[in-house]
């Protein structure tokens, strides 16, 4: 079954805190899932398909729907790390077109600044061969860059554009962390946090969450606001299977991305405005190759050129300033990628930012760790 048209994304919004010391993270939920619904022009009372994950508190859904009072037909609790939320768009369409639910609402927040706390998973099969050699995702991901460095010339100074191209979006977000315009000598000079990457190669660490409302094509067409329609979405996981095969400089996305362009029917070179997950620069990197934006081993050219930066580059991305300089609620960038990419088609970025005829979007993601195992998730998005 082909998920091209039959939902749309009738609501985004994204809590514009950073830091909520004076929150409880039921109430970022809340406050995220109402101003989603208000930017749709529906209400609780019309919800009946609620999609979360476990930054969602308590028993998960269960403990959410009964806290927001909402009384629905269909629940989804997919974990798939940061890229979760671009997944629960898709699994919200695939629910509405088989008539599960017709008004499907996701919500994301989380406290990590304000609790100043990593959580991790006990329990994982991989942990006792990992954990005990320091395995971080910064260093996983620093391992990652090191041998895209090896394997195919890429060079700090090259990842640092990826960096400056975010902050040169950052400065026209009032809510951005960091929105301070950065050089490639400052990416460079910043402390090494897990070598080659620098403290600048890193997102941020914020409060805060977003949400998205998901809705059946009939629904999208009786309401005032712009029509941005699920075209294609992949999905897909990738593990070192025990070191056979272990490819670093390859991610899932080179899965997701395909079957995403497949469904919608239209190729990377029809992409207006890209939404690209960015915990680390290299993230972006190799998603930008897997994705097919060009050629395996040839990215750091590509971004070096300044081909990211909206107004002058051939694919503007992360519009907001990204998990690089605005916002990486939770740890997880996913929902803010698809809710800047929905701004885009809708026309409502910044003016500074905003691609010119913006029709055709990406959103894509990565969850878990790049250098071990992880997911990710990929949806094509249409202004009709």
């Amino acid at each position: 079954m082909s998920l091209r048209n039959r939902a749309y994304i009738a609501g985004a919004f994204e809590h514009p805190t950073r830091l909520a010391p004076d929150k409880s993270t039921p109430q970022l939920h809340a406050e995220c899932a109402a101003g989603a619904l208000a930017d749709a022009g529906l209400s609780l009372e019309d919800v009946d398909g609620y999609f979360c994950a476990t930054d969602a508190p308590g028993f998960g859904p269960i403990s959410m729907i009964d806290y927001l009072g909402l009384k629905v037909r269909h629940t989804d609790s997919t974990e798939m790390g940061g890229c979760t939320y671009i997944q629960h768009v898709a699994h919200a369409a695939e629910a509405i077109a088989l008539g599960k639910c017709r008004v499907a609402l996701i919500t994301l927040a989380g406290r990590p600044r304000s609790e100043n706390v990593v959580r991790f998973r006990p329990g994982a099969p991989e942990g006792q061969f990992e954990q005990f050699v320091g395995l971080t995702n910064h260093t996983s991901y620093g391992m990652c860059a090191v041998r895209h460095m090896h394997e195919h010339g890429t060079t700090s100074e090259q990842l640092a554009w990826i960096k400056v191209a975010a902050s040169h979006h950052a400065q026209h977000n009032e809510h951005a962390m960091l929105p301070k315009v950065v050089t490639v000598e400052e990416v460079l000079e910043s402390p090494m946090i897990a070598d080659p990457l620098h403290r600048l190669d890193c997102c941020v660490t914020t409060d805060g969450g977003g949400a998205l409302v998901v809705v059946a094509p009939e629904i999208a067409r009786s309401l005032k606001r712009p029509l941005v329609a699920l075209r294609g979405a992949g999905e897909a996981t990738k593990g070192p299977s025990g070191g056979l095969g272990l490819d670093l400089t390859t991610s899932a996305a080179a899965r997701s991305g395909p079957a995403a362009f497949a469904e919608a029917g239209v190729k990377p070179s029809d992409i207006k405005y890209a939404s690209i997950y960015d915990s680390f620069t290299i993230t972006v990197l190799i998603q930008l190759e897997d994705l097919g934006f060009c050629a395996k081993g040839e990215g750091g050219k590509f971004v070096a050129d300044g081909n990211l930066i909206s107004g002058t580059g051939k694919l503007p991305f992360n519009t907001d300033g990204g998990g690089l300089c605005s916002n990486h609620p939770m740890f997880r960038g996913g929902i803010t990628k698809v809710i800047e990419a929905v701004r885009q088609l809708r026309g409502e970025a910044h003016p500074a930012v905003q691609v010119p005829d913006c029709d055709l979007a990406v959103a894509t993601g990565i969850g878990g760790s790049l250098g071990a195992r992880h997911g990710a998730a990929t949806v094509i998005l249409e202004r009709q």
